[in-house]
């Protein structure tokens, strides 16, 4: 499946229980035939572990980010901040660029 964020793209929740706040991608996780694709976003959808302490770690409670299902976020508008589409944009020496949708702005 091609997908359209990658690691390092800030994004928006737009549903769920962390709509509206925006983070870093960290990590993508493909999806299969049964499961839908998710994402791990910096500082997101924060949950507690609980940890077994060992002989090099004190264990306890530990706050760790759980992955949301891609189809609740989008890429954030360079130029405005808001959620947008994105799309790509063939240079005529051939180069590919991801273009926002709603302000034409270049995605880094």
């Amino acid at each position: 499946m091609k997908l359209k964020i990658k690691k390092k793209d800030k994004v928006i929740v737009i549903s769920g229980k962390e709509k509206g706040k925006t983070g870093e991608v960290l990590e993508l996780i493909a999806g299969d035939a049964w499961t839908q694709p998710r994402v791990l976003i910096a500082k997101i959808n924060l949950v507690t572990k609980h940890k077994k302490p060992t002989q090099t770690d004190p264990g306890g409670l530990s706050k760790i980010e759980a992955s949301i299902p891609l189809c609740n976020v989008m890429l954030v508008d360079p130029k405005s901040g808001k959620p947008t589409r994105s799309r790509v944009k063939i240079a005529a020496n051939g180069d590919k660029t991801r273009v926002a949708v709603k302000s034409g702005e270049t995605i880094a």
